[in-house]
């Protein structure tokens, strides 16, 4: 190639590429905002899509925070350390009961928002904001009966609600918090429970081995297998995981 065509080349790239930025740009406008006969807007799809996905990223949250989740993880691990197991079972066996069992235990709520919000939003019978409403109204009640009344008086004069006809009036920013207050006092104590017979197992090991003179034996190492028995003989997973589901009224 000569040099007098290499340089027209370059000119002509040079040209292409000035004519693309001169054009005037072209896409798809990334809000809309359309007035309807109600008298509400509805907003264009590319802005549900994106509000859709910023959800998502609140579903681990909301999981955590607004489910059965933290009290039976509380109470397992309670229950790890009672038995004197360190990393047996481990976190993501934990974990994964947690998520399993309250699966369970949360179905029936689940089932009432896939009815009442869900399935009718599909079927384009309510708008994103009244179906987001209609879904808090399980979810909602759920907490409100595991909630104390203490918590909700607490977290109500925090955020400065003092005057309220009935707990489902406050905010669900007011109901979270309590609700997880609750949770983890209601956690600790079953996970109170649960340590008594592994500690008494403790006191008389350490005893037995104090009057033997073998001070110098641990005596979490020989109270292990006598606390690993008794709990698989009383078949303590059975009796943990139905305490667990009977505290938030399922089964009774």
């Amino acid at each position: 190639m000569s040099r007098r065509s290499f340089f027209w080349l370059i000119g002509g790239l040079l040209l292409c590429s000035w004519s693309a930025f001169a054009a005037p740009p072209t896409g798809i406008p990334a809000i809309t905002v359309t007035p309807n006969p109600g008298g509400g807007q509805d907003y264009s799809v590319t802005l549900q899509i994106l509000a859709i996905m910023t959800a998502l990223s609140f579903i681990p949250a909301a999981v955590i925070m607004m489910t059965s989740f933290t009290r039976i993880l509380v109470v397992l691990a309670i229950l790890r350390q009672a038995i004197g197991l360190q990393q047996s079972p481990s976190n993501q066996i934990l974990i994964g009961i947690s998520l399993f069992l309250s699966i369970s235990i949360m179905s029936p709520v689940f089932n009432e928002v896939h009815e009442t919000a869900i399935q009718p939003y599909i079927n384009e019978e309510l708008k994103p904001l009244e179906a987001l409403k209609t879904a808090k109204i399980p979810v909602q009640e759920f907490m409100l009966s595991q909630t104390r009344i203490k918590d909700l008086d607490t977290f109500a004069q925090i955020a400065g609600y003092d005057q309220v006809d009935s707990p489902a009036d406050l905010p669900m920013t007011v109901i979270i918090p309590a609700f997880i207050t609750s949770e983890l006092k209601t956690a600790f104590q079953i996970g109170f429970m649960l340590f008594i017979p592994f500690l008494i197992i403790d006191l008389v090991v350490a005893s037995v081995l104090m009057a033997m003179g073998m001070m110098m034996l641990s005596p979490m190492i020989v109270s292990l297998p006598f606390k690993l028995m008794m709990f698989v003989l009383v078949d303590g997973w059975n009796l943990v995981m139905g305490t667990l589901a009977t505290s938030f009224g399922l089964g009774t």
